[in-house]
């Protein structure tokens, strides 16, 4: 099969991208509003950048309307955001937390989840997830206006919380006790609870 991006609609294209770029991590976006409203949402456009400066990035999409969603619409407005990881026993609160909600509703009460507050940044941390990334805006950039138009969004890790649960006798996060979940196509997703090693090779 090959396909010319510009003969095909959007969401066709969509779905062949998140079917072959698979596992994807999530990031599991709080943010709260100007308002003070808190959001929760997930995202699996999403990766690390590099370490300095410390820095992830997510792409969040334009609503059907082509509105921001509340998530980057409140990071705008505030230059704030966290990233929580999603574990395995969060998955359900994780799926339906992705629900569209107003943007005067949290999803965090829709969900049960119980927040527990940042250290640097105002936006809450979601309490049961072993990993979370306080952040600041750095760069945003709109690649396309309207219904689904992508948007790139930068952040700048101030402050990193680990469950001391989750780390291994050297002090690094244990993939396998993370129990983090990865999204592939559909509804279908994967686990950190299965995978193999490969050293690295030696140079002569």
């Amino acid at each position: 099969m090959n396909i010319d991006p510009a003969q095909i609609s959007a969401s066709s294209l969509y779905q062949h991208l998140i079917r072959i770029i698979a596992p994807r991590p999530i990031a599991w976006v709080s943010t709260i509003s100007s308002t003070g409203v808190t959001n929760l949402a997930p995202f699996s456009f999403f990766t690390g950048v590099g370490a300095k400066p410390p820095s992830i990035v997510f792409c969040p999409s334009n609503r059907r309307d082509g509105t921001p969603k509340d998530s980057l619409k409140n990071i705008l407005d505030t230059d704030e955001f966290v990233i929580n990881v999603v574990p395995f026993l969060l998955a359900e609160a994780m799926n339906l937390s992705s629900a569209e909600l107003p943007p005067d509703e949290s999803e965090f009460e829709l969900t049960g989840i119980e927040t527990t507050p940042s250290i640097i940044v105002k936006p809450p941390r979601v309490q049961a997830s072993p990993v979370s990334l306080e952040c600041r805006l750095m760069q945003y950039l709109p690649l396309a206006p309207g219904p689904g138009g992508a948007n790139i969004v930068v952040g700048k890790i101030v402050h990193l919380h680990l469950d001391d649960a989750v780390l291994d006798d050297a002090g690094w996060a244990d993939p396998g006790l993370l129990d983090l979940i990865g999204r592939l196509g559909g509804a279908s997703y994967c686990r950190t609870t299965d995978r193999f090693d490969l050293p690295r090779p030696s140079v002569p």
